[in-house]
């Protein structure tokens, strides 16, 4: 708990270093607070330039954080937390203290200079990489070293949103990717102490100043509803070019990797001469779009030169983060949709701001699959609670078309490109590439779903396991009873317990004989007893018995 709120005080300090530096690089090479504000014009102290110096403000930009990231800390480039979550998932938690320092400078340098990205992937990084920091100092286990680093990407995000919720959710559901007690209080300690210290410094307003919006007619639901599937087409769509758009600047590139960031910076400069509007994250665009103040047509402009600027600022070896750009291109989606339903139904179609809202949400859960983070973010960045129930069926059905048009979200997929499987082996270790059916022990005798209460208590008591299967009365396979589910019965009142075994045998999730261990492995630990049933791979019928014990004999086995 004190390393908690230690790890939250240093991501809510961090923020203000980090928003200073993004507002410092802004001003100084922009001449504006927020350039995408005042589009089009002229540097204040080069008006000679008028609005070309857009062009150059990118390449200054990439001469100074391409040889901070190519000698410092490489992993530092690009949006950051697919590099926090493999940290997580297959390095122990381990992040060297020195991306905090240098991700804010490269980071901040890239938003400033034009870069047209995001700040939450950046803050999530040096966020943990002070956690990582901090339980490498005080020696922490590799268990706790994880949350710390799940409290500092809460912490991060709590603080520049001014969002402490969506900090929580956002560390459990994609930095650990599990939820539990011990990492729901310990993560709601950094948000917290984070967003305490961010408030100080920045006041407690939401984050996005909307009109109010509320829904009208029922007919709106099914407009929203589909409007998440656009949105999901359009989410996966954009994680797609963005690293389309990576794969060509590889292609291209030729020479050394500190100068890609500058000649890149050409081309970008070119994008924020043409549409100047793409200049840094863009929230004063954003608002502006929610409120109605774009036609449809220029709209969808806005959309793909997000799309293209995003995904060249990251090509040509930016830092940033996506969740802005996906914001932006979100709410640009929904201010079109919205203003075409409304103009085919403008008696029940409503606001167009509110679809632009829905739309934000939307097109982020279908492309990072995060439906609590989406939902709650929104939540926080708006203060719209009047929306909600259109915004969580927008977002449950983005995600589930998302997860139809792709199995990777828009952070998985640039790990999967590096042939890193977060669900898979780490690479050189040495158990998880073996097959769950070459170390799996023989299967304990199964029980009848009959099996009275006392004698199953019994036989599991006498097993050496701590559930064992269940089968039926003609022998097929039920699930698993476990020893900690019928000692809870056995504890109940006799008139409410079960007489048997049957309503307490539940499946756990499958794993069968194919299966790589390592995903094998991520089963076993959520699993309630200390071992779960192999299911043969064309019957689903158990055939073998996997355990913690069983599988450390893939050690000898590989060997």
């Amino acid at each position: 708990m004190a390393l908690a709120v230690v790890v939250g005080a240093g991501a809510g300090a961090g923020s203000i270093v980090f928003r200073w530096c993004i507002q410092t690089f802004t001003r100084l090479l922009s001449g504006h607070a927020d350039y995408s504000a005042s589009p089009g014009a002229a540097h204040p102290h080069l008006p000679w330039l008028g609005p070309y110096f857009v062009v150059l403000a990118p390449v200054v930009g990439g001469l100074l954080y391409g040889p901070l990231v190519n000698r410092f800390a490489k992993e530092a480039r690009g949006h950051g937390v697919p590099e926090v979550m493999l940290a997580v998932a297959q390095r122990g938690g381990r992040i060297s203290p020195k991306v905090a320092v240098v991700k804010t400078l490269a980071s901040a340098l890239t938003i400033g200079s034009g870069g047209s990205v995001g700040r939450e992937g950046p803050i999530v990084q040096i966020g943990s990489a002070l956690g990582s920091t901090l339980g490498r100092v005080t020696r922490a286990a590799e268990g706790r070293t994880k949350l710390l680093v799940a409290c500092g990407a809460a912490g991060g995000i709590a603080a520049t949103f001014n969002a402490p919720l969506a900090g929580v959710f956002f560390a459990m559901e994609l930095i650990l990717g599990v939820f539990s007690a011990e990492a729901f209080g310990a993560a709601v300690l950094a948000s917290v102490t984070a967003s305490v210290i961010g408030r100080a410094a920045f006041g407690d307003a939401a984050f996005l100043e909307l009109p109010d919006f509320h829904v009208a007619h029922l007919t709106q639901y099914a407009l929203f509803a589909l409007l998440g599937v656009v949105a999901a087409v359009v989410g996966t769509g954009f994680a797609r070019f963005l690293y389309l758009v990576e794969d060509a600047c590889d292609w291209l590139w030729r020479g050394p990797e500190w100068l890609r960031p500058a000649v890149g910076g050409l081309a970008l400069g070119l994008v924020l001469l043409a549409l100047p509007e793409m200049y840094g994250v863009g929230y004063p665009v954003l608002e502006k779009a929610t409120e109605g103040g774009y036609a449809i047509g220029f709209l969808l402009l806005l959309l793909a030169g997000k799309m293209l600027a995003t995904s060249l600022t990251i090509g040509i070896g930016g830092s940033g983060g996506v969740f802005a750009p996906s914001l932006f291109i979100g709410a640009m989606l929904g201010s079109a949709y919205g203003i075409g339903v409304h103009q085919l139904l403008p008696g029940s179609a409503g606001a167009v701001g509110a679809y632009a809202l829905v739309g934000m949400g939307a097109v982020f859960a279908g492309a990072a699959r995060a439906p609590i983070t989406a939902v709650v973010i929104l939540f926080e960045l708006t203060g719209e609670y009047s929306i909600i129930l259109p915004l969580m069926l927008a977002i449950v059905l983005a995600t589930a078309a998302g997860r139809l048009l792709s199995r990777d979200t828009i952070y998985t997929l640039k790990l999967r490109r590096r042939g890193i499987d977060l669900d898979g082996p780490a690479p050189g270790a040495r158990i998880g590439a073996q097959h769950v059916g070459g170390v799996m022990e023989p299967l304990p005798s199964p029980l009848p779903a009959t099996t009275p209460l006392t004698d199953a208590a019994e036989l599991l008591s006498r097993s050496g396991h701590g559930a064992l299967p269940v089968v039926d009365d003609g022998g097929g396979y039920v699930g698993v009873v476990t020893a900690q589910a019928v000692a809870e019965a056995l504890a109940e009142q006799p008139d409410a317990a079960p007489e048997t075994i049957g309503p307490l045998a539940a499946p756990p999730a499958p794993v069968t004989v194919g299966q790589p261990l390592a995903q094998a492995l991520q089963t076993l630990l959520t699993a309630a007893g200390t071992g779960v049933p192999v299911l043969d791979d064309r019957h689903g019928e158990p055939v073998g018995w996997l355990s913690h014990q069983s599988a450390l004999r893939a050690v000898h086995t590989s060997a």
